[in-house]
C-alpha cells in the first residue's frame, strides 16, 4: 500500500519519490490546490490544502489524471506532456473529484529545474497548483442562462430557440423526416394586464409556461418569444393528423380557467403553424411565417389553429429587407414613372395620363406598388418619392403636350401621409413653377379615407390647392367613406368610379344602378367623372352611353414609360379604334 502524501521538509536532493522537497513548506501558500509531481505527471506531495479539498488522502505516485473526472483526464494528461515538451507553464481546467462533488479547477503546471549539479538533467519535477473556479462557472453558468432563457417563465427564449430549431433543421436533413413550428399567442391576455395589473399577468404567464410545457414531448422545445406569445418546435409532427391532436393538445392546456390571487380568469389561445421543408427551410422563415398563420387565426375568429397557407395569407405589412432595397433605390435611381391615358369615352382621344409609379429592382424585376407603397408611407420615403413624382409628371405634361399639340393634363395619386405634410403645398408650387405648368393641367387624386381622417384639416388644404387652380379628383370613389357632404364642403372636380362597380357591367344590374347614380350625381355637382378599369367594348359603351365624360383601363391603354405614351400621342393611337364615322370628325 502506497503511503499517503505529507509535506515534511527535507534537503536531500536524490530523494525517491514521496519524499519531501525544499519546496513543500511553500506549497500551502500557493493556492487551492497544489501538488508536486515528477516529470511523468505522478503525485509526489500534496498540501494540506489540498487534500482537505479532495476530501481524501492521495497515495504517493498517483497520476495527477486520476484525481480527475474520466472525461476530463486527457486534458491533464496533455498538459503533463506540454508542460515536458515546452519547458514553460501550461495552464489547463479541469473537475477534480472533492468528495460527493465535482470542482472546476484552473491548473497551472510548471516545469521545475534540477536544483543541483548533482541531479540528472531529466530529474525535474513539475508543480501544479490550481485555483477553484466552481463559483466563477456558477456565475458564467448562470449569465448563459440568462441570455437564453426568459427571465419570467425560464423558458427558452428567442436566442436558444434558434439555436435548436437549427439543430432540428439538421437532423430533419438527415433523416427526410419534417417537422413543425407551432406559434401560440393567448386569446384576451391584454384584459388581464388592463384590468388586474401586470404582476397577475406575470402569474398567468407563469402557469401558462408550465402547461404548455407539460403538454409536449421532452424532444419539443418550447419558447416564448415576447408578451403572450410561445412557439414551440415539434420534430417528427408535419402531417395533419400529427398537427390537429398536437395543437389541440396545446390550446386545450390554455382553456381551463387560470385561478391566479382569487381571481378566475378565462382565456384560450389561437395557434399558427408553418411546416419543413414545405413552407420554408431557414428558422427565421418558420417563425415568421408561424406568426402570420397564429395572425390569421385571431383575426377568424380566435381559439384554432390555422396552418400557413400562401392562398390565405396577405403579403408581409413590412419587410425589412426591402425596406433597406428601397433606399439604396432611391439613391441608384431604381424608381420610374408610368402613364396611364385617360380618354374621352364618345372620342377615344386621349385627354390626360394618370402618373403611376413603379420600381425596377435589378434582381426582382418591376416590384409591385402594393408591396412598397405601404412601406414607403410607413418610413416617410413616399413624400420624397411623392414630391419626385408630382415635378417628375408636370415637366412630361409640356412633353406631352409639344407632341400631342394640343393642352391635356396630368392626373398624380397623392397619398394620406403627402397630403398632411407640412411641406405638401410647398412641394406643389415647387413643382408647378419649375414645370411652368398651369394649375388647371393637373389633377391631384385623393381617396376618401384621407379626406375624412381629419376634414378641417383636409378642407383647409384642399381649399389651398384650389387657390392654385389644381382640380382635386377622389380617387375610387364608392369604396371609401362615401360621405355625400363632403362633395358639397370641399372644392372637388373630378370623381373616379372604381374599377369594382365596372368589372361586371353590363349584366350587373347593382353595379349599373350605383354607376347610373353616381353619373347622375355628378352632372348635378357639375364634376367631371372617369370610370376605372374599362377593359370591355361592352363596358365603354355602357358607361359613354350615360353621360361618362372619361374612361381609363386595358382596353384604351395600359400603363407605359412616357416614351411609348408619347407615340401613342403622336399617332393619335387610340383613335383608330373608333368606327369611320366618329374617327373622321377629331383627323
Amino acid at each position: 500500500m502506497r503511503p499517503s502524501l505529507t509535506a515534511v521538509p527535507d534537503q536531500d536532493p536524490r530523494r525517491e519519490p514521496g519524499q519531501a522537497s525544499s519546496l513543500d513548506p511553500f506549497m500551502e501558500a500557493l493556492g487551492d490546490v497544489a501538488l508536486r509531481l515528477d516529470a511523468s505527471g505522478l503525485v509526489r506531495a500534496a498540501s494540506q490544502r489540498t487534500l482537505r479539498l479532495l476530501g481524501a488522502p492521495v497515495a504517493a505516485g498517483t497520476p495527477l489524471a486520476a484525481l480527475a473526472l474520466d472525461v476530463d483526464q486527457a486534458a491533464l494528461r496533455n498538459a503533463v506532456v506540454d508542460a515536458n515538451a515546452r519547458a514553460e507553464p501550461v495552464t489547463v481546467e479541469a473537475r477534480l473529484r472533492c468528495g460527493e462533488r465535482d470542482t472546476w479547477f484552473e491548473l497551472r503546471i510548471t516545469p521545475i529545474p534540477a536544483c543541483t549539479p548533482a541531479q540528472p538533467a531529466d530529474a525535474h519535477e513539475l508543480l501544479a497548483v490550481g485555483r477553484d473556479m466552481s463559483a466563477q462557472r456558477a456565475t458564467e453558468q448562470h449569465l448563459r442562462h440568462l441570455a437564453t432563457h426568459d427571465a419570467l417563465t425560464e423558458l427558452p427564449n428567442r436566442l436558444l430557440l434558434s439555436d435548436r430549431i437549427r439543430m432540428v433543421i439538421a437532423n430533419a436533413r438527415r433523416s427526410g423526416q419534417g417537422f413543425s413550428i407551432a406559434s401560440i399567442g393567448l386569446d384576451g391576455f391584454k384584459k388581464v394586464n388592463d384590468g388586474l395589473g401586470h404582476p397577475v399577468g406575470d402569474a398567468v404567464l407563469r402557469v401558462a409556461a408550465a402547461r404548455l410545457r407539460k403538454t409536449l414531448r421532452d424532444s419539443d422545445t418550447l419558447a416564448r418569444v415576447g408578451g403572450d406569445e410561445f412557439v414551440a418546435v415539434l420534430p417528427g409532427t408535419a402531417t395533419p393528423e400529427q398537427i390537429k391532436l398536437v395543437s389541440g393538445r396545446l390550446m386545450a392546456a390554455l382553456q381551463s380557467p387560470f385561478e391566479v390571487d382569487s381571481h378566475t380568469i378565462y382565456l384560450g389561445a389561437s395557434v399558427g403553424v408553418s411546416i419543413y421543408p414545405e413552407h420554408a427551410e431557414d428558422e427565421v422563415r418558420l417563425v415568421a411565417l408561424a406568426d402570420t398563420a397564429m395572425g390569421r387565426a385571431k383575426e377568424t375568429g380566435k381559439g384554432r389553429t390555422v396552418v400557413y397557407s400562401v392562398r390565405e395569407s396577405s403579403p408581409p405589412q413590412h419587410d425589412i429587407s426591402l425596406e433597406a432595397a428601397m433606399f439604396h433605390a432611391v439613391r441608384e435611381g431604381e424608381f420610374l414613372l408610368y402613364y396611364q391615358p385617360i380618354v374621352a369615352a364618345r372620342t377615344r382621344q386621349i385627354e390626360g395620363f394618370e402618373t403611376l409609379m413603379r420600381w425596377k429592382h435589378p434582381t426582382l424585376g418591376m416590384v409591385p406598388p402594393v408591396r412598397f407603397i405601404p412601406i414607403a408611407e410607413t418610413n416617410g420615403l413616399i413624400n420624397m418619392l411623392g414630391a419626385w413624382a408630382l415635378k417628375a409628371a408636370c415637366v412630361q405634361l409640356r412633353q406631352f403636350e409639344d407632341i400631342a399639340r394640343r393642352p391635356l393634363y396630368i392626373s398624380v395619386n397623392i397619398s394620406p401621409r403627402q397630403f398632411r405634410s407640412d411641406r405638401f403645398l410647398d412641394v406643389l408650387d415647387d413643382a408647378l413653377a419649375f414645370s411652368g405648368t398651369p394649375g388647371e393641367r393637373l389633377v391631384l387624386e385623393i381617396t376618401e379615407g384621407t379626406l375624412m381622417v381629419d376634414p378641417v384639416h383636409a378642407e383647409a388644404i384642399l381649399g389651398k390647392m384650389a387657390e392654385r387652380r389644381a382640380r382635386i379628383a377622389i380617387d375610387d370613389f364608392g369604396t371609401g367613406y362615401s360621405s355625400l357632404a363632403y362633395l358639397k364642403r370641399f372644392p372637388i372636380s373630378v370623381l373616379k368610379i372604381d374599377r369594382a362597380f365596372i368589372k361586371d357591367l353590363p349584366a350587373a344590374e347593382k353595379d349599373g344602378a350605383i354607376c347610373n347614380a353616381v353619373l347622375d350625381l355628378a352632372k348635378h355637382l357639375d364634376l367631371s367623372v372617369v370610370a376605372e378599369g374599362v377593359e370591355t367594348e361592352e363596358q365603354l359603351e355602357y358607361v359613354a352611353s350615360r353621360g361618362c365624360d372619361y374612361v381609363q383601363g386595358y382596353l384604351t391603354g395600359k400603363p407605359m414609360p412616357a416614351h411609348v405614351a408619347m407615340a401613342a400621342l403622336k399617332e393619335n393611337l387610340y383613335a383608330e379604334l373608333l368606327p369611320d364615322e366618329l374617327r373622321a370628325g377629331i383627323l
